[in-house]
């Protein structure tokens, strides 16, 4: 009978204050072209104050129409090749037919400039709130590759469709339109969904909305789906039916979400327990049915160990299978029912998901770890990171971009984010945030509000405004500083124990806010460890002193339990009766940073060049896997091929700057030791000062760079050659501009030196340019010049028309002082960039190249080098060379094959092999960057 009802309800569309807006659908797929021939309905009442004279509405589906739409810059922004390089018949993309009223006459429409998948319709005439307007749509749907977005058609001809048809914008003080960028977050006015679907009789139809009728007359199925205030329908045809249907609480959950090999009663009994969480925090979900697909969890993850193979994961399968289900229902139940501006507004529902996350862990997994059963293993349970709890890992990733100087405020709009802030930071920070006003308000008041919140509010046009007014009206406390500050600024929070005066009875405690804003701390009494009193120090800007018991308190901690997201805690202790404010604590290999102890790691590290061999030494070192502003590094080592010490040293410290577009300051010195030739070493040690800049919209990947320093060498004297000036000093200014990109990549350098015999100047330009066509040109132009050079009876210092003799050791050569042999064919493109060993190698006066090369098929390359070099008392020398190279991983791993050059035809020359050059990087460092950018 509730079911009967339920249908009634929806076939009719009264009584329970049902949207009035209404989309009628009918389609038809050609599945051998992948295609969908839709006839559509749209009737929109204007429900606000305004009177419209247009009508906003999303095609989404279009946005995979070209590679110039928001979402394929989106695509390149993240370094995302695989839209770029897709085939024609792989995107998608709709083509409209007929755009009419109800009467047939013709709409005047159009797509707003760079936003191709938003319709604009003009309404032939104004329409005053509280009226109907009727709008028919004739359109052909061409459904692109999953691979783009995971939705859309699958190699084995699945169809995942979401964001398919056309669907009606928001007006909210004003149309609320934004382009598809793959976040996942359209922004649509609830409607009453009638969809008639025509599809082959073998796919199967999985849907939240409600099956009202189904037949197959020759060999075509029509099924009618139905549903009321929808803001979006996925659904998913497929060739069998992949989808288990549970049953909790009322609800039929479908779904397909990787289950580990569990057994139907455990998956329920999980499901069950989910839904009673959630009707018991929040309230009841106003649709039947939720629809939860592999899909929805991987565009969301929970990001970290459990994205390791299944052979490698360390936590429990009921687990693993417990917190996804439990992120993505909860996600797909926000999405569906709490209609704030996703775009603008998404921090409300991450705070609500991620919150509600932690309380279930500490709920039905109190005692799991950050890396689950690692932690029992012998070795890794000695690891301060075997002692984080599961939910410490939301504050941890959120404080990794915190301390990279890279956080953005949670209002900030979702397509202004960094990838690492959209994924992982911002919602993170949103969850941690709310639990730091329940641990502030010391009550069950926020958990409170949020169910209030979500029970009057749900499917109703709603606000951070509203959000912010529950929570409010929730507490007696001030909480205005975590919407003013921690909401709508990327405010750091930092706090320190300023002074500690001692009494018999008492301790008079003086809290420093070293940031001057307005977030309150937690003050703690220990005892041995143990918490033995807590208290809150909050309304003050700068200093505040406070009375507390003496009680038998041994050391002070400000923020002891690391709930506030502070992003120094370790100068948070101060001592009462113990020796130290903290202990000296040495650690077996790089850790996550334990702020109870002042850290010194330990770890083994190996180098590798022709001379020294492989050289393994202790590295000593304070950096955890979060950034910190001072650095130190020892890492001497032993060379077994030199048979004696050699290594490096460094300190650093990183002044930054925060919404400044000077980033950061960074001032140091470091220091190396190795071999250049067989038994001969150099020495360099460097004090250098950097400016760091970028764009305050961090978006913008324009970055630059501005480093000064002095550079000193010390050499052994090389008796087979002698040298005028073994030991030298170089004065440098380099400055560095560069705009990576998939698409368009900008770089520049411009270069001073001074040295006692020498100084000069130069310049390097560099543009790499991927057209639509797949075809991708490199371009690079450099100019040197010597201001003056004493030193011309020697080619060291001189600029290099192929391989530079890297005088300022600056480059990872393995055999660097090579005439000969493999290790001498190692190049890296710098000042001439040739790739040839052409007469003269060197120029002393001034040498000005230009470098190109442009794609013949994927990673194989055409190049060509061209320049002029110039000795004094000689004329300029023109030179050239060309060949085939080989792109694996640019500027990382490449090879080039010398065709023809100044020399003539190279290939069929004497020891062709010997002229073969490649590039390949061994530093990891220089590698992971591949794999950072598009997050950062």
């Amino acid at each position: 009978m509730k079911y009967f009802i339920f249908y009634l309800l929806l076939i009719t569309g009264i009584g329970l204050g049902f949207s009035q807006n209404s989309i009628t659908i009918d389609a038809q797929l050609n599945d051998s072209l992948r295609t969908f021939d839709i006839q559509q309905e749209i009737i929109y009442k204007n429900e606000s104050k305004d009177t419209l004279r247009e009508i906003y509405l999303n095609d989404w589906a279009n946005a995979f129409s070209s590679k110039s739409t928001p979402l394929a810059r989106r695509f390149a922004e993240e370094f995302s090749r695989r839209f770029h390089f897709s085939k024609e018949i792989e995107r998608g993309g709709t083509s409209i037919n007929s755009l009419s009223q109800k009467s047939g006459n013709a709409l005047t429409w159009s797509r707003p400039e760079l936003h191709p998948d938003i319709i604009k319709v003009e309404l032939p005439q104004a329409l005053p709130p509280g009226e109907e307007f009727e709008i028919h749509l004739d359109y052909k749907l061409k459904i692109p590759s999953d691979k783009f977005t995971r939705y859309g058609v699958d190699n084995v001809g699945n169809y995942k469709l979401r964001y398919w048809y056309i669907n009606l914008a928001v007006y909210r003080d004003g149309w609320q339109i934004f382009s598809h960028r793959n976040l996942d977050n359209q922004f649509t006015t609830p409607a009453r969904l009638n969809i008639t679907l025509s599809i082959p009789q073998n796919l199967y139809i999985a849907s939240a909305l409600a099956k009202r009728s189904s037949h197959t007359p020759n060999g075509i199925k029509t099924v009618q789906l139905v549903g009321l205030d929808r803001t979006e329908s996925k659904l998913y045809l497929t060739k069998s039916y992949l989808f288990d249907s549970e049953y909790a609480h009322s609800h039929e959950i479908l779904t397909d979400v990787e289950d580990d090999g569990l057994q139907p009663i455990v998956k329920n009994a999980i499901l069950d327990r989910i839904i009673k969480f959630i009707y018991q925090r929040l309230g009841t979900y106003p649709h039947s049915t939720l629809f939860v697909t592999q899909e929805d969890y991987l565009n969301s993850p929970i990001y970290g160990l459990n994205q390791l193979p299944g052979f490698l994961r360390p936590y429990p399968d009921s687990f693993q299978y417990d917190i996804k289900q439990f992120k993505t229902i909860v996600n797909n139940l926000l999405n569906n029912s709490i209609q704030v501006n996703p775009r603008e507004e998404q921090w409300v529902k991450d705070a609500i998901l991620i919150s509600l996350m932690m309380d279930y862990v500490d709920t039905y997994y109190p005692r799991m770890k950050l890396i689950g059963n690692l932690s029992d293993i012998i070795g890794i349970r000695w690891f301060h990171a075997a002692d984080l709890e599961f939910n410490d890992q939301y504050q941890f990733l959120h404080m990794n971009t915190a301390r990279l100087n890279l956080d953005q405020p949670l209002a900030t709009s979702q397509d202004s984010l960094i990838k690492f802030n959209i994924n992982i930071a911002n919602p993170y920070k949103a969850g941690v945030g709310i639990k730091y006003l329940e641990d502030y308000v010391e009550s069950d008041a926020i958990k409170n509000s949020i169910q209030k919140f979500y029970k009057e509010k749900s499917m109703e046009p709603v606000s951070e405004k509203d959000f912010e007014s529950y929570l409010e009206e929730g507490t007696d406390k001030d909480i205005s500083w975590f919407f003013e500050e921690y909401v709508a600024k990327n405010e750091k929070i930092d706090f320190r124990i300023n002074n500690l005066v001692k009494t018999k009875d008492s301790l008079k405690v003086t809290v420093l806010n070293k940031r001057r804003n307005g977030f309150p701390v937690s003050l703690y009494g220990l005892n041995d460890g143990q918490i033995v009193y807590k208290t809150w120090v909050d309304d003050f800007e700068r200093e505040k002193t406070v009375n507390i018991p003496r009680k038998d308190i041994d050391r002070l901690a400000l923020n002891y339990e690391g709930i506030i997201p502070e992003i120094n805690q370790r100068d948070n202790y101060k001592r009462v009766t113990t020796l130290f404010n903290k202990p000296l604590q040495f650690r077996l290999l790089q850790d996550i940073e334990d702020p109870r102890y002042t850290q010194v790691f330990f770890m083994p590290e190996f180098d590798y060049n022709l001379y020294d061999g492989v050289s393994i030494g202790p590295k000593m070192y304070n950096k955890t896997f979060l950034n910190k502003n001072f650095q130190f590094s020892i890492s001497p080592k032993y060379g077994f091929n030199s048979k004696t010490i050699v290594g490096s040293a460094s300190l650093l410290y990183n002044q930054q700057f925060e919404n400044k577009e000077l980033h950061s300051i960074r001032y140091g010195l470091s220091g190396s030791r190795y071999s250049y030739n067989y038994g001969l070493f150099y020495e360099k040690y460097t004090p250098f000062i950097g400016f760091y800049f970028r764009d305050k919209y961090l978006r913008n990947n324009e970055r630059q760079r501005l480093l000064i320093r002095n550079v000193n060498v010390r050499r052994d004297k090389n008796p087979a050659v002698p040298m005028a000036r073994p030991d030298y000093n170089v004065f440098n200014i380099n400055y560095q501009y560069s705009k990576p990109h998939l698409v368009d990549f900008h770089g520049a350098s411009f270069d001073y030196q001074l040295a006692e015999k020498f100084s000069k100047v130069s310049m390097s330009l560099e543009y790499r340019k991927l057209f639509k066509s797949n075809r991708q040109i490199n371009l690079r132009f450099f100019a040197g010049a010597f201001l003056y050079n004493d030193s011309q009876k020697t080619d060291y210092f001189s600029f290099a028309l192929d391989r530079p003799t890297d005088y300022l050791f600056d480059y990872n050569y393995y055999g660097r002082s090579q005439g000969s042999g493999l290790f001498s064919q190692q190049i890296i493109v710098a000042e001439g960039g040739f790739k040839s060993q052409l007469q003269p190698e060197y120029a002393n006066q001034w040498l000005t190249t230009a470098n190109g090369s442009t794609n013949l098929w994927k990673f194989i390359f055409v190049y060509a080098d061209a320049g002029l070099v110039k000795n004094q008392f000689e004329s300029a020398k023109f030179l050239y060379d060309s060949g085939l190279r080989l792109s694996l991983v640019d500027d990382y791993f490449e090879v080039f094959f010398p065709v023809y050059s100044s020399l003539g035809w190279e290939v069929g020359q004497k020891n062709y092999d010997q002229k073969i050059r490649f590039i390949v990087s061994l530093d990891i460092n220089t590698l992971i960057k591949l794999f950072t950018r598009r997050w950062y």
